[in-house]
């Protein structure tokens, strides 16, 4: 069992994150803006927090295993989160990415093809500036977990692939679901085998 601090916990990949954590029976703080919306859940406590308040995020983490983050990354500065995961002396700290910077051929990310649409582009550049930012730490045991293009609301089947850098997709396209994409966040903070990289996860 590991007491992992979940920054985001009440939205649509936090949420699930937070029921798998839940379900195999690690202690959790599930953190948020608005804690009320905060599934009640064995194992969790829900409290009020704001990734961008170093100094009070730093007492919130202090004591846990492991950090996840579930926040957009447009609006979160990610320096603040490594700072005070620094000052609360915890390692390890895993990130929900984003597929923007996955390579759809060798040298081209999916955020440069000429139809990534606008209404993402702000969001996803700033993912892939996190995951740029991430790989110049040394002093942070970090994991960056990139969906596939279509991250949506599914079923848990617990049927999927790992990858590394490269986009993945089959016949149907490029997707999973959060709920399996949970089990794969969680999979790695019991067994971890992406320290400082960037992994994938698809049907």
């Amino acid at each position: 069992m590991a007491k992992v601090a979940l920054i985001g916990a009440s939205g649509n990949a936090g949420s699930r994150i937070l029921k798998e954590l839940s379900d195999r029976g690690h202690q959790v703080t599930a953190i948020a803006r608005n804690p009320e919306k905060i599934a009640q859940l064995p194992g969790v406590t829900a409290v009020k927090g704001d990734a961008q308040d170093g100094a009070a995020l730093a007492e919130l983490l202090r004591g846990h295993d492991a950090v996840v983050s579930a926040t957009r990354f447009t609006g979160t500065d990610f320096s603040i989160i490594a700072d005070a995961l620094g000052k609360a002396g915890v390692a390890r700290y895993l990130v929900v990415g984003g597929a923007a910077s996955l390579e759809v051929a060798p040298g081209q990310r999916l955020l440069d093809q000429p139809n990534f649409p606008d209404a993402y582009k702000e969001e996803a550049t700033n993912g892939a500036a996190t995951l740029d930012y991430l790989r110049g730490l040394d002093d942070l045991e970090w994991t960056f977990l990139s969906p596939s293009a279509m991250f949506v609301p599914g079923e848990r089947t617990g049927s999927f692939r790992l990858g590394k850098d490269q986009l993945l997709s089959n016949e149907n396209g490029s997707s999973i679901s959060f709920e399996d994409y949970a089990i794969a966040m969680v999979d790695e903070i019991e067994a971890p085998k992406h320290i400082r990289r960037r992994f994938t996860v698809g049907y």
